[in-house]
């Protein structure tokens, strides 16, 4: 989608060296300067997309919690928490 947003800057560029209306010429840079502007904001947001984590490996706020009890009683030296069957075994 980016790319049409170029394709069209340059468009207009062109309609505006070939204009011989002044209005004409200020309307299609403007709209050229608009389009080149959307063309890279449409580049940034699809590198932010690509390089974004997925939701579906969020923690919930439960599951979070529970963690940091396991880890608060592994620090304390107690094994009274149990890790459950889809946690990791630290070594």
């Amino acid at each position: 989608m980016p790319w049409l947003f170029l394709l069209l800057a340059v468009a207009a560029l062109a309609i505006a060296f070939m204009a011989s209306s002044i209005a004409v010429v200020v309307v299609s840079l403007l709209a050229a300067l608009v389009l080149l502007g959307l063309w890279i904001l449409g580049l940034l947001a699809q590198r932010i997309d690509t390089q974004s984590r997925d939701d579906t490996q969020m923690l919930d706020p439960r599951e979070l919690q529970r963690l940091r009890e396991v880890a608060e009683a592994r620090r304390a030296g107690t094994a009274s928490v149990a890790p459950t069957a889809d946690e990791p075994r630290m070594p």
